[in-house]
């Protein structure tokens, strides 16, 4: 009598386990987002703050158009001096917060952060010079309420100057939880926060 032939039993692999798996382990697709630097969240802040900014600078050279000797005697006030050394300020600190995402990205940790700490320290130096400009346009009784330039002025670099705060403790925590990612998510807002600068100074302080 022949044996039966012996089959071996064959497990089909259950192939919407390892689909949901390789779902779960891929990164979220953000579209172009994606392909930028740093956390994607990061950029969508960034295209967030930057829509209120425009806005903010909108709303100001339309009411310079429609109080033009007002806004060029009251500019007169402000002191192009403290606006460019904060300029130069601010555009050094990202440069020394990109040097910090470089040496991350070769490897150098320590470097990363002492470029980083540079990056910071420029920052409060920004707010400094922001404090003494502040103080002495208090002194001369300006205010918030003195003219609508006066209105915009304190709103809009008090707005970024809150700004540079947040930044700094951004900084301090992608300087702590040093990953390259993190880095370059930091760097992103501050590049962020420069850039908002770079626009605000010649709108108020030079453009007439």
């Amino acid at each position: 009598m022949n044996a039966e032939p012996h089959h071996t039993a064959y497990a089909e692999p259950d192939l919407s386990r390892d689909a949901t798996t390789a779902d779960e382990e891929s990164p979220a697709d953000w579209g172009a987002l994606s392909a930028l630097p740093g956390n994607p969240l990061m950029w969508i802040l960034i295209l967030s703050e930057l829509a209120v900014f425009g806005a903010f600078l909108a709303g100001f050279a339309g009411a310079r158009l429609m109080q033009p000797e007002l806004f060029a005697d009251s500019q007169a006030q402000l002191s192009r001096l403290f606006g460019g050394l904060n300029t130069l300020v601010l555009v050094t600190s990202g440069w020394f917060a990109a040097l910090a995402v470089r040496n991350r990205a070769e490897g150098s940790i320590g470097r990363a952060r002492v470029w980083l700490a540079a990056a910071g320290g420029l920052g409060m130096v920004f707010l400094a010079v922001k404090a003494v400009e502040y103080g002495g346009k208090i002194d001369a009784g300006i205010g918030l309420e003195t003219n609508t330039f006066w209105t915009l002025y304190y709103l809009m670099t008090g707005f970024h100057a809150l700004h540079v705060v947040m930044g700094l403790i951004v900084l301090a925590i992608v300087g702590w939880k040093a990953s390259l990612e993190n880095l370059e998510t930091g760097a992103a807002f501050w590049h962020m926060v420069d850039l908002i600068w770079v626009l605000i100074y010649p709108v108020v302080y030079l453009i007439r």
